[in-house]
């Protein structure tokens, strides 16, 4: 069983930044980052392989976020520049066990609202 605790989310102006942090309790495969604005579908926002600190990010954020980790601190960062209105939602740290597999521990997700 992993825990996962997100903190940095809040409300900021279009064009800032905010930093993300999900802190895990135990080993994980991947950690990613998920969104889900109201009316719309969760999206995978971006992802890490603890083991090979391979990335993956969506379309709407590469060039703007960067995930990276901190392998002492067992802790996931999402670095967000440049935000805009559309970056709005709830925003999810999940896991993916040792075992690979899904997402299959999620945190309890933490607002982002970005106002104009």
């Amino acid at each position: 069983q992993v825990q996962l605790v997100e903190s940095g989310g809040g409300l900021v102006q279009a064009g800032v930044s905010l930093r993300l942090s999900c802190a895990a309790s135990g080993r994980t495969y991947a950690i990613g980052w998920f969104r889900q604005a109201p009316g719309k579908e969760r999206e995978l926002v971006a992802e890490i392989r603890w083991s090979t600190g391979n990335t993956y990010y969506a379309n709407s954020v590469k060039g703007r976020f960067t995930i990276s980790k901190d392998n002492a601190k067992n802790t996931v960062y999402l670095q967000m520049n440049s935000l805009q209105l559309d970056d709005t939602a709830v925003y999810y740290c999940a896991a993916v066990g040792t075992s690979g597999g899904r997402y299959a521990y999620w945190g309890q997700g933490t607002q982002v609202t970005v106002s104009s």
